[in-house]
């Protein structure tokens, strides 16, 4: 089984999302529910493999670390 994580998702796409949750416009944890809310149910797949469970501080640290990584 490959593990895509969040590699299918645009560096724009990741800016919004971190940006939806600064703003506390997602509930976590994510459902499928929650992620058609926020406009992403295109990523539904990608995002609950990589964010299922967790909450708001664990998903932000994973979404900042992935940016920081595409934009050092």
């Amino acid at each position: 089984m490959k593990v895509e994580g969040l590699t299918s998702f645009s560096t724009e796409e990741l800016k919004k999302l971190l940006q939806l949750v600064y703003r506390d416009q997602v509930e976590f944890p994510l459902t499928a529910q929650r992620i058609a809310c926020i406009g992403f149910q295109y990523k539904h797949n990608a995002l609950i493999n990589a964010l299922r469970g967790l909450d708001k501080t664990a998903a932000t640290a994973v979404l900042v670390c992935v940016l920081a990584e595409r934009l050092k």
